[in-house]
């Protein structure tokens, strides 16, 4: 993320993907953008191309620019602050690493009284709506900050801070030794028969021994999750399935046990949503989020549960039947469902995970990705093939031009899409990564700047890399994710592209581009056998559409669980278990094993930053379904689908965090979003008699359309 004031900029990314280390998993570090002492020796500043010189960063050029830097950002505050009064000077310690000297010089800008009282008597009613939503920014970041309260409770704050960061860190830590800690060695390879290749090498204790084992399953999500999905003998998904959730409680090991850090956590989150003048955390919470009531979020996720409840029974009843006549004895219970699910969506839907890839060459599905923006969104990408330097020669650069204004690049953007034997991240880590260089800035006469960084198979022995769907699927998100980068309009770096732009609604553009995955006509523009190039056959097509709403019912049930029981534990103080007793049944056919202790390992909420936050996934992807049904409503008039890609292009792209996303989706549908389209892509929208909220969750009046 790019951070700017008072015309500095600091750049925060990962130094493993664009600097010279070779390991994508290592720290983070702060680099500068723009270097404030003789920056054309700074090889992250623009050169001759308007491009950083990548072969020339390296981390002693980084460190000793970043106090400049920072010292820079903070000359800038207090000169601003003596232009509304007298401040007190920030004290900075010569031994504060970098990162922290960053944080601490964008800090200060929310923690100055003199810049807070200036702006909260501005006359913003004359202002722009960009100018508006950074004042509003500004006032609420302040808020947040705790400006707005006495000495006394800032000292209070700033105690309840320190052992909130102290708990989370321990809640953290425990959890990652009781992953490392559990650890099972099989060496039957009849047990590993239905594993698909890719997963036996992530298994194997000996690379050379990858088909005969051993093979060592441990807590790692991606081993639990492929393990549960491919492993035939139920004793061993039990088994498994048992340690993953009772790991960090007080069934297992005491000294890893997360309850008490958990219910600590709580209660001082309660207490600093008290201090700062909120009911709750999770009504704190709201503060930076799209929906903004706790009442229309209960509502949403309980009508939602209306559908999805209903579908799970129907599609659990389908699964054990189908179960019981390959040779299942009696009923299923939680952990026997990732297998099973597997085999049904084989056997009678005929989805071929590892077949598809043949289909599905990466140089055909990256073209075809760019010619749908291109056509969608009036663009055109073209590769730079010289003057660009890069960090590995598999990394590309694209210019990005508007089709019908100019000649003039509007953004750029960088792929480094393969992975690389020495820094391969685990397959668990595959989850790709949209990396913001530069954002936008008219001030400062800034384009924007993006890279995308995969890990994806790399092409051997003349065979171009073959994606699974999965991967496709990466792919168009994190490219959404980019277009809302580098397609924004707005003229402040605060507010270009995914900055300022609520938590619950930074991932809809990406969701849009991955739900026109379900439109055939799109499934098919991008793909091909690698070697034939004959066009996917239409039963597999079918399938793939089949795979987006087998189960779904199941699914929904429990991201809405999820979401329900981390608000829940940021809206009152019982404890844990007895919220868990309370919400586990309305979600779930199985009984709540009586010790299962899933929440003491769920570091999203508890140690990561996703407290009261952890249905932003689901909302978004709830907009982004609403969005997307324009598309579909467009192509079934027989309307031009780029219509409607223009206006997704002028308002989400374009708005970034200058407008409030609600805003931004009635400029886009002419209404406020409706769960309805979620529930027609996942195909369980069907009519409900009776009325009523589930019991526990919650409902609220639907707003006005």
């Amino acid at each position: 993320m790019a951070v700017s004031f008072c015309g500095k900029r600091l750049l925060l990314t990962r130094s493993s993907l664009l600097a010279a280390n070779p390991r994508r998993h290592g720290y983070i570090v702060l680099v500068p953008e723009i270097g404030e002492d003789l920056p054309e020796r700074n090889p992250l500043t623009k050169s001759e191309n308007g491009l950083p010189e990548f072969n020339s960063v390296t981390i002693e050029r980084c460190v000793g620019t970043i106090g400049q830097q920072a010292i820079g950002v903070e000359k800038g505050l207090k000169e601003l602050e003596a232009k509304f009064g007298c401040g007190s000077k920030m004290p900075t310690k010569s031994y504060m690493t970098i990162h922290e000297r960053a944080r601490n010089a964008r800090r200060g800008k929310f923690v100055s009284v003199p810049i807070y009282e200036a702006l909260k008597g501005a006359e913003v009613e004359k202002l722009g709506q960009e100018e508006k939503r950074l004042v509003s920014k500004y006032l609420l970041e302040s808020k947040l900050n705790g400006i707005e309260v006495d000495e006394r409770s800032k000292q209070e704050l700033r105690e309840v801070l320190e052992k909130l960061a102290q708990e989370r860190t321990k809640f953290h830590g425990k959890r990652e030794v009781a992953v490392k800690k559990f650890s099972h060695v099989i060496k039957d390879p009849a047990l590993m028969g239905e594993f698909p290749s890719g997963v036996l090498q992530a298994l194997a204790v000996d690379q050379s021994q990858v088909v005969k084992g051993p093979w060592k399953i441990t807590l790692q999500p991606f081993v639990v999750q492929n393990f549960l999905e491919y492993c035939p003998d139920r004793t061993q998904r039990w088994n498994l399935w048992q340690a993953d959730t009772r790991k960090c409680s007080n069934h297992t090991d005491k000294a890893l046990e997360n309850s008490t850090h958990l219910e600590v956590i709580r209660g001082l989150r309660k207490r600093q949503a008290k201090l700062l003048g909120y009911e709750s955390f999770a009504h704190m919470s709201m503060e930076t989020k799209m929906v903004e009531s706790i009442d229309y979020l209960r509502g949403t996720l309980s009508e939602l549960l209306q559908y999805a409840r209903p579908a799970l029974d129907n599609e659990l009843a389908s699964l054990e039947g189908f179960a019981n006549a390959n040779g299942f004895k009696g009923k299923l219970d939680i952990y026997d469902v990732p297998y099973w699910r597997r085999r049904q969506l084989t056997d009678v839907h005929h989805f071929d995970k590892e077949a598809l890839r043949e289909y599905f060459p990466m140089p055909k599905v990256q073209q075809g990705l760019f010619n749908l923006a291109e056509s969608l969104f009036d663009i055109k990408i073209v590769e730079r093939t010289s003057g660009v330097d890069t960090w590995h020669e598999d990394v590309k650069f694209y210019d990005i031009f508007d089709a019908k204004h100019g000649t003039e690049p509007l953004a750029g953007f960088y792929t480094d899409l393969y992975s690389r034997e020495e820094e391969k991240i685990s397959v668990a880590g595959n989850s790709g990564w949209m990396v913001g260089i530069v954002n936008k800035s008219v001030v400062a006469q800034e384009k924007p700047l993006a890279a995308l960084i995969c890990n994806f198979p790399s092409p051997l022995y003349g065979k171009p890399s073959l994606l699974s769907l999965d991967d496709v699927q990466i792919l168009f998100h994190k490219f959404g994710h980019a277009l809302q980068h580098l397609l924004t309009e707005t003229h402040y770096s605060e507010l270009a592209g995914l900055s300022n732009v609520e938590w619950d609604a930074v991932e809809v553009s990406g969701h849009v581009l991955t739900h026109l995955l379900q439109d055939p006509d799109v499934i098919r523009s991008i793909s091909s056998h690698y070697g034939t190039e004959q066009p996917l056959p239409e039963e597999c097509i079918l399938a793939i559409q089949k795979r987006h709403t087998h189960l779904a019912g199941y699914s929904l049930c429990r991201e809405l669980y999820h979401s329900n029981l981390d608000l829940e534990l940021h809206l009152n103080s019982d404890y844990w278990l007895d919220i868990v007793k309370k919400l586990y049944p309305l979600f779930h056919p199985f009984p709540l094993d009586k010790k299962d202790a899933h929440p003491c390992s769920m570091t999203p909420i508890f140690s990561g930053d996703w407290g009261a936050a952890y249905y932003s996934r689901l909302w978004s992807r709830l907009v982004a379904a609403d969005v997307y049904s324009a598309f579909a409503e467009a192509k079934s008039k027989g309307d031009a689908l780029p219509e409607a890609g223009r206006r997704f292009r002028s308002t989400f792209l374009a708005s970034g965090g200058g407008c409030h996303p609600a805003e931004v989706f009635r400029q886009f549908r002419g209404r406020d979003p409706s769960p309805k389209a979620l529930l027609q892509l996942l195909g369980i929208y069907k009519p409900i008699h009776g009325t009523g909220a589930a019991s526990g969750v919650g409902a609220a009046p639907k707003k006005e359309e």
